[in-house]
């Protein structure tokens, strides 16, 4: 029997592209993914009217499953979402849905084929990326960083297209302590140096121009977490 699928949208006061992204999503998976599948909307305190669309969605829908957190972080968001899931596989990915869904499949199919995580890259070389060359410069950097650091094997930690199985999950994110964008990271680093198997698939990726992201923010949040994790040292979470 296929592996069921949780696909989680972490959303921060998204109240106008979320209905265009779940009809979209939901198109896409109902035409194009055989497993058994629901799509979560993780909503980290949005103070807008995310909570309303959210819960006009899920009664639209009837794979559309609404999860409010009243505090923000993305990774916090995650946490919750995934922890909570009966999936077999859980997932995530941006709201703006700018990495091609075409993707999402690949994804699925790595884990069922018996890799632990599924990631998306924008900087493998058949990668097809449209991005500022300030963002590609400072993405291309942190991901250097990481590897000098860490000696990790994926090429890209930051793209918002992940997947995992359920049981890596649940053995890794109890150790992360980030719960904001260094979440991510934090994730692959731990499950790469534990020993588990990660997938990295080239993607083809579109920047979103209205991105509300803090750069400056986010990469210190980032290095304090490359230096807490070198530093301290990766925690120890149960094997594959």
């Amino acid at each position: 029997m296929p592996a069921s699928v949780d696909v989680v949208v972490p959303v921060y006061n998204e109240e106008a592209a979320l209905p265009g992204s779940i009809e979209r999503l939901t198109g896409f998976l109902a035409e194009n993914l055989p497993n058994r599948w629901r799509v979560t909307i993780a909503d980290n305190a949005s103070t807008d009217d995310t909570g309303a669309v959210s819960r006009e969605l899920s009664g639209t829908y009837p794979n559309v499953h609404y999860h409010y957190l009243p505090q923000k972080g993305r990774g916090r968001a995650l946490r919750a979402a995934w922890l909570e899931s009966d999936a077999d596989i859980v997932s995530y990915m941006d709201v703006d849905l700018s990495t091609d869904l075409n993707h999402f499949p690949q994804l699925v199919e790595a884990l069922e084929s018996g890799y632990h995580v599924a990631v998306g890259s924008r900087l493998s070389p058949n990668s097809q990326v449209t991005r500022a060359f300030k963002r590609e410069f400072i993405s291309r950097s942190y991901n250097v960083l990481i590897k000098s650091l860490f000696f990790t094997p994926f090429p890209d930690a930051q793209c918002g297209f992940k997947a995992l199985t359920r049981q890596a999950a649940r053995a890794i994110i109890p150790s992360i302590e980030n719960n904001n964008w260094f979440f991510d990271t934090e994730l692959l680093i731990i499950a790469a140096k534990r020993g588990y198997r990660i997938r990295s698939i080239p993607v083809k990726w579109d920047d979103d121009p209205s991105s509300t992201v803090n750069i400056t923010s986010t990469a210190v949040e980032d290095i304090k977490g490359l230096l807490r994790l070198r530093l301290g040292g990766i925690p120890r979470v149960p094997g594959p």
